[in-house]
């Protein structure tokens, strides 16, 4: 069954399917307006699309609002306004459709654990509301992860962090997935980063699917002009994998 969504008469999304294996990361890539921010809501159920999407055969839509928030954790692209509360308040959050009435020993470990592997230790008595940007995008993502999710949906989780903090949020998201199982879907914009931290890609443009691989498949020269209308090297490190040199724009650019 194919996902479709439209906002009023503009059509966003195509024709989208698609099957993922348990513990798979999963990066969505493409231009800006090409779906992926629209994809990732509609599998946390924000938004309402045609067709079906399942999750370990059960259909989001037929879930309890608590069973949907015991499986999907989400982290949303521009952070979150949230009233005064500090960053262990927070994460605590993540905890709810977990507790019954009151926290327990298990949930304790949970915030700690999360709190401890975003290495926002020094932060947990600070208030949320006057945090940096790139702090509370590791916040939100704690707080994601205290929430003990089957499935992590992140729209460009790197957005507002350094580059140090870039990789490091990455390599904990990568090393928790393929420690516990946990499916990742992820926005991503940088090619280079996407190819080193995502099991498979899948390429968005103007909300349909145009390929869905492994990166070494999908990153190639003429891929990336099909996509991005973008000519580019690709170069191979090593260390660091793929990286995808930009040279120029060309003609009818992806906007």
């Amino acid at each position: 069954d194919t996902v479709k969504f439209s906002y009023g008469s503009a059509r966003v999304l195509y024709d989208v399917t698609f099957r993922l294996e348990t513990g798979t990361i999963l990066a969505l890539v493409g231009p800006n307006g090409s779906g992926k921010t629209t994809l990732i809501r509609c599998i946390d159920r924000i938004l309402h699309p045609e067709g079906s999407i399942l999750i370990n055969e059960q259909n989001i839509h037929q879930m309890s609002r608590n069973d949907l928030a015991t499986t999907i954790g989400y982290v949303p692209q521009n952070g979150t306004k949230i009233a005064a509360a500090t960053v262990f308040d927070v994460v605590m959050m993540g905890r709810t459709p977990h507790i019954s009435w009151r926290l327990g020993d298990v949930d304790i470990e949970r915030i700690e654990y999360a709190i401890r592997l975003l290495g926002i230790e020094d932060l947990a008595e600070r208030e949320y509301n006057e945090l940096s940007g790139g702090q509370q995008q590791k916040v939100l993502i704690a707080r994601a992860v205290a929430q003990d999710p089957k499935l992590l949906l992140l729209d460009e989780p790197t957005n507002s962090l350094d580059i140090h903090h870039q990789l490091e949020a990455l390599a904990t998201i990568s090393d928790l997935s393929h420690s516990t199982g946990m499916t990742v879907v992820m926005a991503v914009h940088d090619l280079s980063i996407a190819a080193r931290y995502a099991d498979m890609l899948m390429m968005l443009k103007n909300g349909a699917i145009v390929a869905i691989g492994k990166p070494e498949e999908l990153i190639t020269p003429d891929r990336i002009r099909e996509v991005y209308n973008v000519d580019a090297r690709i170069l191979h490190d090593p260390e660091a994998g793929l990286i995808v040199a930009p040279l120029r724009a060309v003609s009818g650019a992806a906007v």
